[in-house]
């Protein structure tokens, strides 16, 4: 089933692809989708042509920040009527807590996770599509590091913006936006700061307004059939390489019981295990195709307790080892891995 998404997700497309000077048209034709689609933000597309999309447009003007670019621009006001619920709410972490639970009227293809660690707290994100995407998960992360700024203001800096693709050769453009420490070839994707910053009031937020808009948010209609497959290999592409996609983690995670979870498994014809496994191979391509990952780092992300087990899993998805498909898919690569403090 394709998940369909808000127009509002490629806020800004035409405005970066005219800055670069890129005529937009072949590339809509391509991805099946049109300028005058695009022309209201509430109609619904689907998520992975908005994703082929801005690959596409990132590789026509060899501008790997193409989806970073759309992100610079982002206002509250572009997650729709959302944006009145997530601005009246007391801190960033219901803010966030706001959109995760109405993922469902923001993007159902972005899974969002807060991770507590003493003082300090990750922000994950994973955006979920057929084939893995840079430029969308940029975006993405811009645009949650946007909302963040618009709640905490100017001034706020966080720890760091993690990404587990490669550094691209150009940094500018990440350190215009973020202005704080970058970790590429990392272990997940997303943003790492203080817990204090979530927790710290929001000057704007008005409980009555944040109840009214509550009220008129719940009588939305969903974008998409709900799928608890769909929800499930989200919180999997998260856990996962914390080491935590186990079925009581992910069910506890969804707000189900373990057995709740399981009914609607097999009434939707799905199961964990196929999930799990199914997240596992995309995973495993992502990282053993970047040699930054040692091949041990790779089991263990994957929830190997050693690479020899990992490689005898690879060897049987895959039909080569992990190391015949490295030589394949990278050529001449270091395989230490690196990043930008």
């Amino acid at each position: 089933m394709e998940t369909l998404v808000r127009a509002a997700a490629l806020t800004n497309f035409f405005e970066v692809a005219a800055e670069i000077g890129l005529d937009p048209q072949p590339l809509l034709r391509a991805a099946k989708l049109s300028r005058a689609l695009l022309a209201d933000p509430d109609q619904r597309i689907p998520v992975n042509a908005g994703a082929k999309l801005l690959e596409a447009a990132a590789e026509a003007t060899a501008c790997p920040t193409f989806g970073l670019r759309m992100a610079e621009s982002r206002q509250l006001s572009d997650f729709g009527v959302m944006s009145l619920l997530i601005s009246q709410q007391a801190t960033l972490r219901d803010a966030l807590a706001t959109i995760i639970r109405y993922r469902h009227l923001v993007n159902e293809s972005v899974a969002i996770l807060l991770e507590e660690a003493g003082k300090t707290v990750t922000i994950r994100q994973e955006v979920v599509l057929n084939a893995p995407s840079r430029q969308a998960t940029e975006l993405a992360i811009g645009v949650i590091f946007r909302l963040c700024r618009a709640l905490l203001g100017p001034q706020w800096q966080p720890l760091s913006v993690n990404f587990t693709h490669p550094a691209p050769v150009d940094l500018r453009v990440h350190r215009r936006l973020f202005g704080c420490p970058l970790a590429f070839d990392s272990e997940f994707n997303g943003i790492v700061c203080l817990a204090a910053d979530l927790d710290a009031p929001n000057p704007t937020g008005d409980p009555a307004m944040a109840r009214y808009a509550q009220r008129f948010v719940d009588t939305l209609p969903r974008v998409n059939e709900p799928s608890i497959g769909r929800d499930v290999r989200n919180a999997v592409y998260l856990m996962l390489p914390m080491g935590r996609a186990t079925c009581e983690a992910v069910a506890q995670g969804l707000g189900l019981s373990l057995r709740t979870m399981q009914r609607q498994l097999d009434e939707a014809g799905e199961t964990f295990t196929d999930i799990l496994n199914e997240v596992r191979r995309e995973l495993a391509r992502r990282y053993v195709e970047n040699p930054q990952y040692s091949l041990l780092s790779v089991s263990e992300l994957l929830g190997y307790g050693s690479a020899s087990s990992f490689t005898r899993w690879f060897s049987a998805q895959f039909g080569e080892s992990p190391v015949a498909w490295r030589r394949r898919h990278v050529a001449g690569a270091p395989a230490s891995r690196q990043g930008e403090g």
